[in-house]
């Protein structure tokens, strides 16, 4: 891995969309950085440093700055859409599929509590899915992201 200097006045973490995908810029153990996409094939992380350069400055119409939670909610979005499998993980996308199926049934956006319910569930399936990543040694899972914002 390419050691990535931190630059000065960047707060880690940090999060974006690139081409509508995660990243997140994280501090290494030596003090520099390291960029993380998703991967959409197996939910978990691949690096990404050759992009931290393009990131920070911003200088391409497709890098937008996330908050946390907006970086969480297109994160599990991903997640629920591209993967499939089985156990709680799984379940819970696809309640919040059934949810945006029937918004779209119904012809209409989604209400304040489907919302909030999508939400909810979406933090839950962050830490979760995070947590299984830790379990199976991917160096980028960080499931304590999700917790701080339940919080």
């Amino acid at each position: 891995m390419t050691v990535v200097k931190l630059p000065p006045g960047l707060v880690v973490p940090a999060f974006y969309s690139y081409y509508e995908s995660p990243v997140k810029i994280v501090v290494t153990g030596d003090g520099g950085v390291a960029a993380w996409r998703l991967s959409k094939d197996t939910g978990g992380w691949n690096p990404v440093d050759h992009l931290v350069g393009k990131l920070l400055s911003a200088e391409s119409d497709e890098v937008e700055e996330l908050t946390p939670e907006e970086f969480i909610q297109r994160t599990e979005h991903d997640r629920g859409y591209y993967l499939r499998g089985d156990g709680p993980v799984f379940a819970l996308y696809e309640t919040v599929r059934a949810i945006h199926d029937e918004v779209a049934r119904e012809r209409r956006y989604p209400n304040a509590t489907e919302l909030a319910l999508i939400a909810g569930i979406q933090r839950r399936t962050f830490v979760m899915f995070e947590e299984q990543l830790q379990q199976l040694g991917d160096p980028a899972a960080d499931p304590s992201l999700g917790s701080q914002e339940q919080a």
